[in-house]
């Protein structure tokens, strides 16, 4: 089964071509440039290396969120056209669970955090077994990164972009029980969105192409200024 796995959650651009669980070609670009300016070449690129072309593809995987609310739109769009194009189905990953897979090789809890602005962060907390795969200790949610570390009293190891944004807060409330992932290791890979999204497909776990939206997690800085208005 060929697999096409796309990550548009943050600032960064992920495509991952898979065969079932291997690898074929992965494309990653980290520039801050809009998503949408590089996610076709990227796709293109990645399909070209594989050998492969959009109408050899069995499953479309990509990142629901949380994450940048138009990276998401932008991502979720560009599966639904090749998905409608195709007729071959798309599943959903959360975005936590990716990145969280970076660090399936700790046995510290495992604590992906996205900056979600305004001291805020998209976060949940993981524990890997012996096969690598991760369990859920603590569902994702959006949260004050205060009460985040409020709510740890273990040795843990921080990955992303809020980890990073965070990093000084984090070592100030937990000390020497905080531990950070490798700067590589602070981004989702679209290869584990593959694998993640293989696993899904085979549980039957497939999106409706026709009701499916990202998974925000909170409102936009638009929605909330119309809510506030509102009341």
């Amino acid at each position: 089964m060929n697999i096409l796995a796309i990550d548009t959650s943050q600032k960064t651009v992920g495509v991952a071509l898979l065969e079932d669980e291997v690898i074929r070609a992965e494309t990653f670009v980290n520039r801050d440039v809009n998503h949408t300016e590089v996610l076709l070449p990227a796709i293109e690129r990645t399909c070209q290396t594989a050998g492969l072309g959009i109408a050899q593809i069995d499953l479309f995987a990509l990142t629901l969120g949380p994450g940048s609310f138009t990276g998401l739109r932008i991502g979720a769009s560009t599966v639904k056209g090749f998905a409608l194009a195709t007729g071959k189905p798309v599943v959903g990953v959360s975005t936590l669970d990716a990145l969280a897979q970076n660090a399936a090789w700790s046995d510290r809890l495992i604590c992906p955090v996205l900056n979600a602005q305004k001291q805020q962060v998209y976060t949940a907390g993981y524990r890997a077994h012996a096969n690598g795969w991760l369990e859920t200790t603590a569902r994702e949610r959006v949260t004050h990164v205060d009460d985040l570390l409020g709510d740890l009293r273990e040795d843990v190891i921080f990955l992303g972009d809020g980890a990073v944004a965070y990093a000084g807060v984090i070592r100030e409330a937990l000390g020497k029980r905080a531990f950070f992932a490798p700067a590589h290791q602070h981004h989702v890979r679209a290869a584990a969105v593959g694998l993640l999204g293989c696993r899904k497909y085979r549980d039957g776990d497939v999106l409706d192409l026709f009701r499916f939206t990202p998974r925000y997690l909170r409102l936009s800085e638009a929605e909330d200024r119309l809510r506030i208005r509102q009341t």
